[in-house]
């Protein structure tokens, strides 16, 4: 990408800011092993103070959670042998598993098929509850609340069926999620800043190094450097779901991991079938998009625009963070906002993600 084409881009990013889409974001454009565009625009926070974006600000990455967290380490579970995609909970699970749930997969959580319904307020009655005993009395509950759908009957984008799956995947690593990624992911790939968020223990970056995300009006104050997500921060700062942080090139580096395990390289991290495997969208449910903790390009109106191939991956987050990863073209964009600041009203960026996703294919 020559340098008097990047122009149209780093309009388009001003525009973003002008137009307040967000009030600041970092785009990181890759072509093949090499990035091509690497650019902050904006401000990181307004409120309480000013303060401009950064190359490296920490993100809240919101449901890059489930992508880059959740269903990393069970790609690395099942090259390890822990447990089998297709293997029924109740053999992975420690408890007994109702009836109506006994036939669910991981697949079928990764894929959002699995039942469950999108979200619930489960943060309003935990945070009344022993901190210590809230993610085991939410298990207890996601074991024993009615499905809202028969199991592989249809699509529904689910936090809950992360959250099982955190469990999941804890049960047959045997340790705390957090933990198993630092372990085989985040420690080897010298990941200073990218972490689950954790309640309990001092985060080691100041305030100053994150992107605000919102004025919460059920804490009553502006988040800079905790987790947005009210479930995630109520279970102690993350859970299957949402919780991870991180920079812009950090999240470069996981996802350009998996891209080149894809293509036969870093075996030592994964075996490429397994990669390959995650990537494939799945054929549970008609018409679906999914793969396995990840997306794929919808026929219409895709956040990845118009010009990604049908052979690409990617997520969302809520905060306004985004991966689009084209396996044929060999393209990644990592487009990090704080468009959640100060409210998350603000919807803009449904209409600019994919508007930008289109320059930067074309200027490619």
């Amino acid at each position: 990408m020559a340098d008097e084409k990047n122009d149209r881009i780093h309009a388009l990013l001003s525009k973003g800011v002008r137009e307040k889409v967000y009030p600041g974001a970092v785009l990181l454009v890759a072509r093949g092993d090499e990035p091509v565009f690497f650019h902050q625009v904006g401000q990181r926070s307004l409120i309480p103070h000013i303060a401009p974006m950064e190359k490296d600000t920490i993100f809240d990455l919101a449901s890059l959670t489930k992508p880059l967290a959740t269903a990393l380490a069970i790609m690395k579970a099942v090259d390890q042998g822990r447990m089998e995609l297709d293997q029924p909970i109740t053999d992975l699970l420690p408890r007994a598993v109702p009836k109506d749930k006994s036939n669910l997969t991981p697949r079928m959580l990764l894929s959002h098929c699995a039942g469950f319904s999108g979200w619930r307020p489960f943060y309003v009655e935990l945070d009344h509850i022993d901190p210590v005993k809230r993610k085991d009395l939410l298990r207890e509950q996601l074991l024993n609340i009615p499905l809202a759908y028969p199991p592989g009957g249809k699509t529904l984008y689910s936090d809950l069926g992360f959250i099982l799956l955190e469990w999941i995947c804890e049960e047959s690593a045997g340790m705390p999620l957090h933990l198993f990624l630092d372990r085989y992911f985040f420690g080897p790939l010298f990941l200073r800043k990218t972490f689950l968020y954790n309640r309990a223990s001092p985060v080691k970056f100041g305030k100053d190094q994150f992107a605000a995300t919102e004025q919460c009006p059920w804490r009553n104050s502006i988040l800079q450097g905790s987790v947005h997500d009210e479930n995630a921060w109520t279970l102690g700062g993350y859970s299957g779901h949402a919780g991870l942080f991180g920079p812009a090139w950090e999240v470069y580096t996981l996802v350009n991991l998996l891209r080149s395990v894809f293509r036969g390289h870093k075996q030592n991290y994964l075996r490429p079938e397994t990669v390959k495997m995650f990537f494939a969208r799945q054929d549970i449910v008609d018409g679906s998009t999914w793969a396995l903790g990840w997306d794929t390009p919808s026929p219409q109106n895709s956040s990845a625009g118009k010009h990604f191939s049908e052979k690409s991956v990617g997520h969302l987050g809520f905060t306004g963070s985004s991966i689009w990863m084209d396996l044929e073209k060999d393209v990644i964009i990592i487009f990090l906002t704080n468009r959640v600041h100060p409210t998350r009203e603000n919807q803009k960026i449904r209409l600019f993600r994919p508007e930008l996703h289109d320059v930067i294919i074309e200027e490619l």
